[in-house]
């Protein structure tokens, strides 16, 4: 079993050559763009390939348990969260009035891929973290706030996201939890399922982010309130003190991410568990929308990274496993002499490429969002909320493809649990689920953010893509932008489609949206296949065999990969008539 190496040169090259973070210079400090750039994501790498990765394995096969009302998580998680704490590294992008570092996020970003593609299960807890932390910062009082942020992005207390409920999973309007006010506190009464890292003993507190009604709420989404439930209550000194009435119940078996324990969470089976309102009475649903974009991100992140183990691990099998003879019939050789093994490979690594660029241009734009001011900044807002359903969506759709073909690469060894190749492909296939599975990231992207503007931004996306088409058409990636043009054309006449079957019918719209969604995916991929090509041949500080691997990546990807677009676009513009007459009764037998 291959062990995993950081990609650092990609990620640094993805980072300014295609996401282009000198955009930042004029806004923030460019000098975390410099040698602490480097620095940074040396020691990132460092952690993840001798900390994190090596209980990888061993969590899967361990798993979690439940001892007494509490969750033991696998052995050396601990170990591996409390250096992963030490080192800084949950701060990095947070507020430095709270201890934060102030950091872009987009370093962050670039911190987190080591970390999920070196353990999946045990990125999730962070992860949780940073999403609590984000919604606390925008949304709680300024007393949450200094009572929870510092130790949370210290990374002593760990956060949690606890939405769904057994009758409430995407449709959160049905959710029954309830919120009874108590002098300065609330009493948090209900039970919440699939809690990710809803209990543990790595940190000294879990500070749960939970969804509850309180009394005379307007029924539906509009009366949601979002309230902090502390495992244990804050004493006098701000430290953690008594147990809340919050147990969890069971943790699930799950097909994947075994070491990261999947909760069943009881609030308030005695007095109440307290919580504290955060934000406005009945606004909770735009404060955890906050979590959920941040996670959306997250998850497509999430994909990336397990790709990228799979696709190192199945390459340095290709390379070390003989089996066949060469064309001439004279030597045994190595798998990735033959021709379908390379297809296979090359398949794996030009969407990786393709799916590294789009996270680090989303990442930036998200800077941008917080950082700029004026027109930029309300482009990269709106930008930013167009990214965040193709990078969830579109990006472990691609997981679920690059995880089964490293188990293809290795054959039959691949089927064996040994190998430890399957178990990627095992943790990959959440990604499409959770955080609002693949096909309401599809209806969010054709729905919020096609139809809620008209189209406005995407028209803004498709037009800045055509200005670099235009640009590249009079280089020597003339061939490459050519064939992004034909898709691009593709696009804009699938956006029309799908802009004017919203507007006439959306029940009936929102069954284009997944092609659409997929459409885009493949099209934003290879405009910065072809932008990171473009960038590799005039940067004089790669070598050869590095311009040339940009080059085999950019050519497959828009030849092999990119054709798909056209199959997305038929199933657009003449698949309507199809998705119309589609009803249960097509399926009696």
């Amino acid at each position: 079993m291959s062990e995993y190496l950081y990609p650092i040169n990609d990620i640094l090259f993805s980072l300014r050559s295609v996401a282009k973070t000198d955009r930042l210079t004029p806004y923030i400090d460019d000098a975390v763009d410099g040698d602490l750039l480097d620095a940074i994501l040396g020691e990132a790498g460092k952690l993840a390939e001798q900390v994190i990765s090596p209980i990888n394995a061993s969590g899967d096969k361990e798993g979690s348990r439940v001892e007494n009302g509490e969750v033991i998580e696998a052995k050396g998680f601990k170990e591996a969260f409390k250096a992963y704490s030490e080192g800084g590294w949950i701060g990095l992008s947070g507020d430095p009035k709270y201890g934060g570092q102030g950091l872009p996020s987009y370093v962050a970003t670039a911190v987190n891929e080591g970390v999920q593609a070196a353990n999946l299960a045990f990125s999730l807890c962070p992860l949780l973290s940073l999403g609590a932390i984000e919604a606390i910062s925008l949304h709680a009082s300024d007393e949450l706030k200094d009572l929870y942020l510092p130790k949370m992005l210290a990374g002593e207390w760990a956060g949690t996201m606890n939405l769904t409920e057994p009758n409430a999973g995407s449709d959160l309007a049905a959710i029954a939890c309830k919120a009874i006010p108590d002098r300065d506190a609330f009493r948090i009464k209900g039970q919440k399922i699939f809690i990710t890292w809803g209990d543990h003993q790595m940190t000294d507190n879990i500070i749960h982010l939970v969804l509850a009604r309180l009394p005379n709420a307007p029924e539906g989404v509009k009366g949601i309130s979002l309230f902090i439930v502390p495992k244990f209550l804050l004493d006098d000194q701000g430290e953690p003190g008594q147990r809340n009435d919050v147990q969890v119940v069971s943790v699930e078996h799950k097909m994947g991410i075994h070491a990261s324990p999947t909760c069943v969470m009881s609030f308030g089976d005695k007095e109440g568990a307290v919580g504290y309102l955060v934000g406005q009475e009945n606004q909770g649903i735009k404060a955890m929308f906050t979590m959920m974009n941040n996670a959306r991100q997250g998850v497509g992140l999430q994909g990336l990274a397990i790709s990228e183990r799979a696709y190192q691990q199945a390459l340095a099998y290709a390379l070390e496993r003989k089996q066949g003879m060469n064309a001439d019939r004279t030597e045994r050789v190595a798998i990735i002499e033959h021709p379908d093994v390379l297809r296979m490979l090359m398949t794996m690594k030009s969407q990786i490429d393709a799916m590294r660029s789009l996270i680090y241009v989303a990442a930036v734009e998200n800077d941008m969002s917080h950082f700029a001011s004026g027109e930029d900044q309300k482009l990269a807002i709106a930008r930013t909320a167009l990214y965040t359903p193709i990078v969830k969506g579109w990006i472990t759709e691609q997981a679920q493809e690059i995880t089964s073909l490293a188990i293809q690469v290795h054959g039959g060894m691949g089927f064996i649990e040994e190998t430890g190749v399957a178990q990627h492909a095992r943790d990959a296939r959440i990604l499409p689920i959770y955080e609002g599975t693949n096909g309401i990231q599809a209806i969010d992207l054709i729905g919020r953010k096609l139809h809620s503007d008209k189209g406005a931004a995407m028209m803004s996306l498709l037009a800045d893509i055509e200005a670099e088409v235009v640009e590249w058409q009079k280089s020597n990636v003339s061939d490459y932008a050519e064939k992004v043009r034909l898709v691009l054309e593709q696009a804009k006449a699938a956006t029309q489609t799908c802009l004017t079957e919203m507007e006439k019918n959306p029940v009936i719209g929102t069954g284009l949206a997944y092609s659409y969604m997929m459409l885009m995916g493949y099209l934003i991929g290879a405009w910065l296949q072809v932008r990171a090509l473009y960038a590799a041949q005039n940067d004089s500080k790669l070598d050869k065999e590095q311009r040339d691997s940009w080059e085999h990546s950019a050519a497959f990807y828009c030849d092999h990969v990119l054709p798909r677009a056209f199959g997305c676009s038929h199933s657009i513009m003449f698949g309507i008539s199809t998705v119309d007459k589609l009803n249960r009764n097509a399926f009696n037998r």
